[in-house]
């Protein structure tokens, strides 16, 4: 967290280095974004993960939820992956390196919060309209600005 006349930036640094740091990543390429939007993740995507991968898998999607508080850019990635926790499987993994190898290209995002003293709430959502394979449900998002600081 560094605060300035301008405002306060929160950003989690140290965190995600710790998580590319136990996941191995540290010397992997960076990629410019979170998730390759051209593969579409289902069920039977590829081969199921053993339960010591399983369990890191699962382990690191709970540390990438935790990251979504001040990193709202990964949010639509690792929602996606949350649905596979159950079964996970290779390709969720692949997905989930990739998710890390975004976050070593953007190690200093975060959440920046003005200190203007304009209030005005704004509100924003996007909907990928029964994007998911297997439940053919939609995957919407959404954005809340008050001023021009994201609260959610």
């Amino acid at each position: 967290m560094a605060c300035s006349k301008q405002g306060i930036n929160i950003c989690q640094r140290k965190y995600v280095l710790d998580i590319l740091h136990d996941a191995c990543m540290l010397g992997s390429k960076p990629v410019c974004t979170p998730i390759d939007y051209g593969v579409r993740l289902h069920q039977q995507s590829s081969t199921p993960l053993d339960d010591i991968e399983a369990s890191s898998y699962q382990r690191l999607i709970g540390h990438l939820i935790y990251l979504t508080n001040t990193r709202p850019n990964i949010t639509y990635a690792v929602q996606h992956l949350t649905q596979f926790v159950a079964h996970p499987s290779s390709a969720y993994q692949q997905a989930d390196y990739r998710i890390l190898k975004y976050l070593k290209a953007a190690l200093g995002f975060g959440l920046f919060f003005s200190a203007s003293k304009i209030f005005q709430l704004k509100a924003f959502s996007d909907s990928d309209w029964a994007g998911c394979i297997d439940t053919r449900q939609s995957i919407t998002g959404y954005l809340v600005y008050l001023g021009s600081s994201l609260i959610s």
